[in-house]
């Protein structure tokens, strides 16, 4: 006797009843249900989630035709955009089984079909769909944990991990990455998973405060303390009491302020400018810097102790440029943010050239310039796609558009950069179409280590 598994679920849709009980028999480990409609077949698939579904192209009331499976895969996959189905398919309509798998279908096989086959298509369509839950989930955990940002980059998985590990804890981190990758949106993430997460989160720029005012800023004053001071003021730190103090760009803290923020660090108290009373303060500390520290501990520019005390432990958020395919996750959540704040209902989405473009481009201002870019090409453009001179990327479209349209390249642009856009452009589209890389490849008409050897070179990611 079979093990049962309760997590796995069948569907099976044959109108030949005597077909579908046996496929029933062969399937005891499982839950297996049975259709021999599309009605009744659809309402088993929003009642019960079933993971991998057999069917007949075949069924009523078009029986000897196949429109009636057509219609079934397509909305099949309307309710559930996961299901994997499998077509049953005579050995002579390959050609209805392979339009079926460009509606969405998985694959296929032939009737009547090896019992050892069958096991091995089904359980493959199983795992797979398992797969791709646990990606889904692994998403919903960043998408809970970092709000805007949106991945698929193992790296970028790997530290909102360890960022939602931190936040539970008092570690005092420091975020390290360019400017624009989003290094004030983990620290939002750090603070929101704390226990201090219902308390205030208190964020100072060290680079965007005039050097003779952060200490007030910082620390707050007494009334008195200097010309101006008309009042006693909190300063950030104080007001942070039982939250999160975010100091961005902490490179730029000038070095007697530094002394004066390890000593807050140590002994978690402040004094107000003009004052000698000391005030306990209880907050999370989290820093952020586009600076290499290290060095600057080197050069004297920064205090040794002080970075040993901000760096428990260090964040490393790599620029977009090295995140893959992530550029073109953003920038449809960027489109789609811009699309529904400015109610652009004729926008689209990105022509070809646009989405090779958004894949090529270093992006050196990063996530922050991918944003800035696609708000300002949504509004401004005149088409119902973002075409590349839309975007505006600096030595890749200007005034003179550079469009890859057809695999033609047209336009002022080096031969290696139209090279580059015109394949990127051309796998994007293969792969897009394809199930798999052997159909992308087919497509292509490369070879699949051709394929996966591009697909590595431009950071492209697997269809699936």
């Amino acid at each position: 006797m079979p093990h049962h598994d309760d997590s796995r679920k069948l569907l099976i849709i044959e109108d030949d009843l005597g077909l579908a009980k046996q496929l029933g028999w062969h399937f005891l480990g499982m839950q297996v249900f049975t259709a021999a409609a599309v009605d009744s077949a659809l309402a088993i698939v929003r009642a019960e989630q079933p993971q991998v579904i057999l069917q007949d192209l075949g069924l009523p009331p078009d029986a000897q035709g196949v429109s009636e499976g057509f219609r079934c895969i397509e909305a099949i996959l309307d309710i559930q955009p996961n299901s994997k189905i499998l077509v049953m398919t005579g050995k002579s309509e390959e050609a209805n089984a392979l339009r079926a798998i460009g509606l969405g279908a998985i694959d296929f096989f032939h009737k009547p079909v090896d019992p050892d086959t069958l096991d091995l298509i089904v359980n493959r369509c199983f795992e797979t769909h398992r797969l791709r839950a646990m990606n889904c989930r692994d998403h919903l955990m960043v998408d809970d944990l970092v709000g805007e940002i949106r991945t698929q980059n193992p790296e970028m998985m790997r530290i909102c991990r360890s960022i939602k590990k931190l936040a539970g804890t008092e570690i005092t981190c420091t975020l390290m990455g360019e400017s624009g990758v989003g290094k004030d949106i983990f620290a939002n993430a750090i603070h929101r998973h704390s226990p201090r997460k219902d308390r205030r989160f208190q964020a100072i720029n060290c680079a965007a405060i005039p050097e003779n005012l952060i200490e007030s800023e910082l620390f707050g004053y007494e009334k008195g303390a200097f010309t101006g001071a008309a009042k006693q003021t909190a300063g950030k730190i104080e007001c942070a009491d039982g939250g999160t103090l975010f100091l961005d760009e902490i490179g730029d803290m000038p070095l007697l302020l530094q002394t004066k923020l390890l000593r807050f660090l140590q002994q978690r108290t402040i004094q107000r400018v003009g004052s000698t009373h000391d005030i306990a303060v209880d907050v999370r500390v989290v820093c952020a810097t586009n600076k290499r520290l290290k060095s600057m501990v080197s050069e004297g520019s920064f205090r040794e102790d002080l970075y040993y005390r901000i760096c428990e432990f260090e964040v490393e958020i790599p620029p977009l440029r090295a995140r893959g395919g992530d550029r073109l996750i953003l920038a449809d959540y960027f489109l789609a943010q811009t699309i529904d704040k400015y109610h652009l209902v004729d926008m689209q989405g990105f022509s070809a050239a646009a989405r090779a473009a958004l894949l090529t481009y270093d992006w050196p201002g990063n996530v922050r310039e991918l944003e800035s870019k696609i708000k300002t090409a949504a509004v401004m453009s005149d088409n119902p796609l973002i075409t590349l001179d839309d975007l505006n990327l600096e030595g890749v479209a200007g005034t003179e558009a550079t469009e890859v349209s057809d695999g033609c390249v047209n336009g002022s642009v080096s031969l290696r950069e139209a090279r580059k856009l015109a394949e990127v452009s051309a796998i994007t589209s293969a792969l897009d179409k394809a199930s798999n890389i052997t159909e992308a490849a087919k497509i292509l008409k490369i070879s699949r280590p051709t394929l996966y050897d591009m697909m590595t070179k431009y950071q492209l990611e697997q269809p699936g």
